[in-house]
């Protein structure tokens, strides 16, 4: 049966062919097995690259596991933890972690999608016990003490603030809010599980930039808390271009082909003008706002979301710092090159080669970091009558340059200028 089968096969897949083609049917076939095998090698390591990295990036299982386990023993609070630790109506779904140390998912919240984030120390590798993951971020919650009083937590938050944001008017007000924040279960007063998790918080960059900017537009709001875990309200578009390709595919595709997918991917010109005006507004809010001036340390495409309706939404604010952090890691320090003087990826202040220590004044200001990264997203299929206007204020956006506090003036105006051009695009239309 066999053999008959076999010959039925031969008949089916080789009498049709020409002589000719038969002739070179093994070349043919050692090609095909070669191209075979080369896919299946490339698929292989793809697949296994995927879940290597999945499992080094995505451990919400140990946050989950380190603030359950504190909220039981009473050691910490928040708005969040029952329904993460009690009722399950906490849950934590996809993985958009980018970072081991921080975790980021997408989650649901009695119904509703949400982002929830929480920090793991980068000690946890020691032996990858669980209790030692305990023993370390126990640390985390180790301040205030016990019988610290209402006034002296009070001052712990304005000295914190101060030393974190300047000496500003409004501190005061903020330390208000953080205390109301605190305060879960309202009654007026902070528990030490409610002091030592919102203390916790605080030393996390993008929360403490939330409470700062929470009414500001285009932050995303903060929803709740649990310990140093906290939820934000979900961007619906987490970056500015809708593929993203992971690291390990990046030497595989080319970058002419990424940026092709993504121009055909991308919304509407219209859409992408009213995208751009927010984030302009957000560069103009965190330039002189009420609790100081922040720095776009990292301005990535990847950093810079919005929502259904095309509003900007900073879908990632761990790159925004404060001036007063930004100064005080380059004061004093010492440098050889530009280089040496730089905080994040981009805060770039110029290097006295004399006494070789850093300048303070970062050189490139918000605005002309993202008018760089703006350049290919808004003049690819930008209105023919607009174009030209457009390019030359983005050209003249990227090259602005200076200390920040010598060219306030020229900075609004250029802003403005270009938000004008744009808003007057699509005013009184149905993009508006």
């Amino acid at each position: 049966m066999t053999r008959s089968l076999r010959r039925f096969v031969h008949l089916v897949l080789f009498c049709p062919l020409s002589k000719g083609l038969q002739s070179r049917l093994p070349a043919i076939k050692v090609k095909y097995l070669f191209l075979a095998w080369l896919g299946i090698l490339v698929g292989s390591w793809v697949i296994y690259m995927h879940y290597s990295t999945y499992s080094e990036l995505c451990r919400g299982h140990v946050c989950h596991m380190v603030i359950c386990d504190h909220y039981r023993r009473g050691i910490i609070s928040g708005s969040s933890c029952k329904s993460l630790c009690e009722q399950n109506t906490l849950t934590l779904q996809r993985c958009m972690s980018t970072s081991p140390t921080h975790q980021v998912y997408g989650g649901v919240w009695k119904e509703k999608p949400v982002i929830i984030k929480c920090g793991i120390e980068e000690t946890f590798r020691g032996d990858g016990s669980p209790d030692s993951v305990l023993r370390q971020e126990m640390t985390l919650f180790d301040k205030p003490t016990r019988g610290t009083s209402m006034d002296e937590f009070r001052e712990m938050l304005h000295s914190f603030l101060k030393s974190n944001l300047g000496e500003q008017p409004s501190l005061g007000t903020l330390v208000g809010r953080i205390i109301t924040l605190a305060d879960v279960n309202q009654d007026g007063k902070v528990s030490l599980a409610e002091a030592k998790s919102v203390w916790a918080l605080l030393q996390v960059n993008e929360f403490l930039l939330m409470v700062a900017l929470q009414e500001k537009e285009h932050t995303p709001k903060l929803l709740g808390f649990c310990g140093d875990l906290y939820v934000t309200e979900r961007v619906a578009h987490s970056s500015l271009y809708r593929l993203e390709v992971p690291r390990y595919l990046q030497p595989l595709v080319p970058t002419a082909i990424s940026t092709s997918l993504n121009r055909w991917l991308a919304p509407a010109w219209p859409r992408r003008a009213r995208i751009t005006i927010g984030l302009l507004e957000f560069v103009e809010e965190v330039f002189h706002g009420s609790y100081g001036s922040f720095f776009m340390c990292d301005a990535s495409p990847r950093h810079v979301g919005y929502n259904s309706k095309y509003d900007c939404k900073m879908a990632d604010l761990r790159s925004v710092a404060s001036e007063m952090a930004v100064r005080g890691f380059l004061k004093g320090r010492r440098c050889e090159t530009n280089i040496d003087c730089t905080y994040g990826k981009d805060c770039t202040a110029t290097c006295d080669k004399l006494v070789k220590q850093c300048n303070t004044e970062v050189v490139q200001p918000n605005l002309a970091k993202v008018c760089q990264l703006l350049q290919e997203y808004l003049l690819f299929g930008a209105p023919p009558d607009l174009r030209q206007d457009l390019e030359k204020q983005l050209r003249t956006c990227v090259t602005l340059s200076g200390l920040a506090s010598q060219m306030e003036v020229h900075h609004s105006l250029v802003l403005n200028n270009l938000k004008t051009l744009l808003w007057k695009k699509i005013s009184n239309t149905k993009y508006s």
